[in-house]
């Protein structure tokens, strides 16, 4: 695997997880209320939701897909850039706009590097690549929020938004250099290869209908779609809550973004285990047990006090990390080659969706309790879990209407 892609997507990483706490933080900061910065992180990953099935299906179609990277990375660059001028300067409806247009951006920092891993490494090393892909989402989780807090602390909310920003721009040309080889040579291959096998180049539309029937027609792809979205719910509450933990439970708003990098300190120890042991379970099962621990350590946030709150947010971050792991190697074993683009920007935006529900959610319920909020965060991460077991369970009735409905949606997209 290319040290070039590890170190890319840890930067891009880590400004993409930069610029949510920072965000968060300069809207707390101004405003003296968690409702505007849960507005604006809800705006920036609502959009996100809303622009990966799309982003996805460009790549998929691109002969070209590092320009398209690298020009979503830039665009995301400059409206994070935007944010850090406007926000707590103009009035909020003025700011959530920019928030949008921004946010489309974002999948080119998450979905958008990892679609693009079966390029550059073998079918062989595709396992091992997507255990490291992780960790880089690891380390961008553990740098981007801790940036955060200390650069707030030193320059200023505003100037960590700004650093952010540029974390993500000095990326573009990485991302151009990555791909640029395997987009001439690699992407011929992949269409003949589709061509081969009776796959007729769709419109755009139809092959963004054709991304969401693959996830509803493969039961495994389904069940951790729909496990990680709902439990991404609890993961948007937990995080838009941190400020206000780290205010009443830690003596600082500032010390809310430090618990979402130890939350990340476990999430990469967890991963880093996983990723040296051979006899790992199978990931659809990780899915299930990763989002348990999630759950266990955001009901114990909601209870505990002072700096127990530290370790109650570390177990919660056991979780994460493997979650995703397990999503990825879940999405690479289910994906059809010339579609995986498209459903891993797809599945990824159903999951961003999910943490835009969760922080617009904890804005208004963590101004009034911010126990109540945890508590019911941790019931989500129970929901998921049931929603594991639920599409687990043999075929009913309506599965076998859900097949057969998008079994003829890919007879007549072909």
């Amino acid at each position: 695997m290319k040290t070039s892609y590890l170190a890319g997507t840890i930067v891009a990483r880590a400004g993409g997880e930069m610029s949510g706490p920072a965000v968060l933080l300069l809207s707390f900061a101004a405003s003296g209320a968690a409702a505007t910065g849960s507005v604006l992180l809800a705006s920036l990953t609502l959009a996100s939701a809303m622009g990966g099935p799309v982003l996805g299906t460009l790549l998929d179609r691109s002969r070209r897909p590092d320009r398209l990277l690298a020009g979503a990375l830039a665009a995301y660059a400059l409206g994070i850039a935007a944010l850090a001028v406007t926000a707590g300067r103009l009035p909020l409806p003025a700011v959530v706009p920019i928030a949008l247009a921004a946010g489309v951006s974002f999948p080119a920092v998450e979905g958008g590097w990892t679609s693009q891993l079966p390029r550059i490494v073998t079918v062989s090393d595709l396992p091992r690549a997507s255990a490291l892909d992780a960790l880089t989402y690891d380390a961008g989780s553990l740098a981007g929020p801790a940036l955060a807090a200390v650069a707030t602390a030193w320059v200023g909310a505003r100037l960590a938004v700004g650093m952010a920003a540029a974390l993500v721009g000095i990326t573009v040309p990485v991302a151009l250099t990555i791909f640029r080889a395997s987009a001439t040579a690699a992407l011929p291959r992949t269409a003949a290869r589709s061509s081969a096998a009776g796959h007729r180049p769709d419109s755009p539309a139809r092959q963004l209908a054709a991304g969401f029937a693959a996830i509803v027609r493969r039961r495994a792809l389904l069940r951790a779609t729909v496990t990680s979205a709902v439990s991404y719910v609890g993961i948007g509450t937990l995080i838009v809550c941190c400020p206000l933990l780290g205010r009443q439970r830690l003596g600082g708003e500032d010390h809310g973004a430090l618990l979402i990098s130890a939350m990340a300190v476990t999430s990469l120890a967890a991963n880093a285990l996983l990723a040296n042991r051979h006899w790992r379970s199978r990931p659809d099962t990780r899915v299930l047990t990763s989002t348990l621990f999630i759950g266990t350590g955001i009901a114990a946030a909601a209870m505990a006090s002072g700096w127990l709150v530290v370790l109650a947010v570390a177990v919660a971050g056991v979780g994460s990390g493997p979650q995703l792991t397990a999503l990825f190697e879940v999405r690479h074993r289910e994906a059809p080659e010339h579609m995986r683009g498209q459903i891993f920007t797809t599945a990824a935006s159903l999951k961003i969706a999910g943490f835009a529900a969760g922080a617009a959610l904890a804005g208004p319920l963590a101004g009034r309790s911010l126990t109540a909020c945890l508590l019911i965060a941790a019931g989500i991460e129970a929901a998921a879990a049931a929603a594991y077991l639920a599409c687990t369970r043999r075929p009913s009735r309506l599965a076998f209407a859900r097949d057969r409905w998008s079994g003829q949606t890919h007879r007549r997209l072909r």
